[in-house]
């Protein structure tokens, strides 16, 4: 899910509105084996003409088998140990499985000089994935390339059942309201003067949410309010975009925020929060990724208007301290 919020916001330039229409679509693909993944024409169709992106879709992180295909080549599983033991093939135990191991990761490089038509090790993959220990998921896939002509997800993956889906967009207005002060080369705050990133952070989750800033003693809800100092503005502008979202659009939209600050606009700051799926394999990277009580990993860039920016990222309990 991407959110970007803009205070005082009159009107959202066509631009910004256009990139916003254009985050194309991805694909969930039903009960796909996951030996298709590994197959040499998957391989030189998608993962070496550009970023091939796919996520197991329903399957829980802390309990089920789970895959992840990232953009750099690498298929990264999360198994359980019997179904460990039975694929036969080279991982090591989950750093949050405890002291006995009862979750394994396997990582296979679809672009190693290696694994290659026929090679050793690539039929010793295919043999497990396919004949040993056939896995079958729901998958989330997208794929993204720099105009190179080629095959699509669609025609690729059509004798199975797929289908196309655009993120869903919605957009909101904030009617006068109450922001904490902000002074870019003032990270911890300074009385009287600018908030915190800390103190941004919390007021931003509870803007997202909805939760009131009133701090009423009626409330059984919340007591929060914003902290201050504070100002109020008379319209702010909240989008949301929710769908299996590649980092390539991502990037186009930061960019476009950026150069919403090119003309005079009355906003001193924005903000771009990007939250990545919770039963994800891995966060930041290749990173392992574990849920406990929750699987948060999150980050969000706040941009000045001298386009000085902070970046604050934020994971759960079962994961490593992002980069």
């Amino acid at each position: 899910q991407v959110s970007f919020l803009i205070p005082e916001c009159g009107m959202l330039p066509e631009v910004l509105k256009s990139t916003i229409a254009d985050f194309g679509e991805y694909y969930l693909v039903r009960n796909l084996s996951i030996h298709e993944l590994v197959t040499h024409e998957f391989i030189d169709a998608f993962v070496k003409k550009g970023s091939c992106y796919a996520l197991t879709y329903n399957t829980r992180i802390d309990q089920d088998n789970t895959a992840a295909l990232l953009p750099n080549g690498k298929l990264i599983l999360s198994v359980d140990k019997d179904t460990y033991e039975e694929l036969g093939l080279q991982g090591h135990p989950s750093q949050y499985s405890g002291k006995k191991a009862m979750r394994y990761i396997i990582t296979i490089d679809l672009t190693d000089s290696g694994f290659h038509p026929d090679g050793k090790k690539h039929n010793r993959v295919l043999w497990a994935l396919k004949e040993k220990k056939p896995l079958e998921f729901d998958f989330l896939l997208a794929w993204y390339n720099t105009g190179a002509e080629g095959s699509t997800l669609m025609s690729y993956f059509s004798k199975n059942q797929i289908q196309a889906l655009k993120p869903k967009i919605t957009f909101s207005t904030l009617r006068d309201l109450q922001c904490p002060a902000l002074q870019s080369n003032e990270l911890q705050g300074k009385p009287e003067e600018s908030c915190s990133t800390e103190e941004l952070f919390e007021w931003l989750g509870a803007v997202m949410n909805q939760v009131s800033l009133d701090n009423k003693s009626s409330s059984f809800l919340s007591t929060y309010c914003c902290p201050q100092p504070s100002t109020i503005v008379e319209k702010a502008f909240l989008c949301t975009i929710t769908g299996f979202i590649i980092p390539e659009k991502i990037i186009q939209l930061l960019e476009q925020l950026c150069c919403y600050f090119g003309e005079p606009k009355l906003a001193y700051w924005l903000t771009l929060t990007v939250h990545g799926f919770a039963d994800s394999p891995v966060s930041w990277r290749e990173s392992e990724h574990g849920f406990h009580k929750g699987g948060e990993n999150l980050y969000n860039f706040v941009i000045f208007r001298n386009l000085d920016y902070w970046l604050q990222m934020a994971v759960g309990t079962n994961d490593d301290c992002p980069p």
